[in-house]
């Protein structure tokens, strides 16, 4: 699959970028890519929620009250989950949600993201640039010429550019990443990808490993 790339202003630059047919144009797996993004979300929790249960709660030693002719339900302790201020009935503790993939599944997954994205036509290829400084202004004038400014983009850049990287941070449904860190999870979560010209092969690489 060719594509032509852009310049900034939208117009065609003559060159073309060779998407490998390996990657862009294998039939997507869809489990593979419900593995990896639940795989992606479970590892955003950090699993540090806490309840007190029966035990870690203070106090409660003594026995509230009489264990007969009170008419109550006899108790042992005031911190029974049965009482105001007592300790909670399975209640949560802190641990580790982290789900693991083989390399492979994940491998597989990128790939089928990124099939569905050249099947969709969903696909745009830049020329290389940069800015002098953080310009949101600049960065947000090309994604209008790129057409993609109503759209929830994912920008990859080639290798860390921390003037791109802050130009577009401010820009409502815009992430600016490295190509060999885009995820499955940010692939699909994007309506298009745009991928400066240098990129391209970055990402294509990523997947000889």
């Amino acid at each position: 699959m060719e594509l032509d790339v852009l310049k900034k202003d939208g117009s065609k630059s003559g060159e073309t970028v060779t998407l490998a047919p390996e990657i862009f144009e294998i039939t997507p797996n869809d489990h593979a890519i419900y593995m990896a993004v639940r795989s992606y979300m479970a590892n955003q929790r950090q699993g540090t929620h806490q309840t007190k249960e029966r035990g870690d709660v203070r106090g409660g030693g003594k026995k509230p009250f009489a264990q007969k002719k009170t008419g109550r339900a006899r108790q042992g302790t005031s911190r029974s989950p049965l009482l105001t201020g007592g300790g909670t009935v399975f209640g949560p503790h802190p641990h580790d949600y982290v789900v693991k993939l083989p390399a492979k599944v994940k491998r597989l997954a990128r790939k089928s993201a990124l099939a569905y994205k050249a099947m969709e036509a969903s696909i745009v290829v830049v020329e290389d640039f940069s800015f002098d400084g953080p310009k949101t202004n600049e960065m947000a004038a090309v994604l209008k010429a790129l057409q993609v400014t109503s759209k929830k983009v994912l920008f990859l850049v080639s290798k860390k550019d921390d003037n791109v990287l802050k130009s577009g941070r401010n820009i409502p449904k815009l992430n600016v990443l490295e190509a060999a860190k885009a995820s499955t999870y940010e692939i699909v979560d994007s309506a298009v990808l745009v991928m400066q010209k240098s990129a391209v092969s970055v990402l294509q690489k990523t997947f000889s490993n």
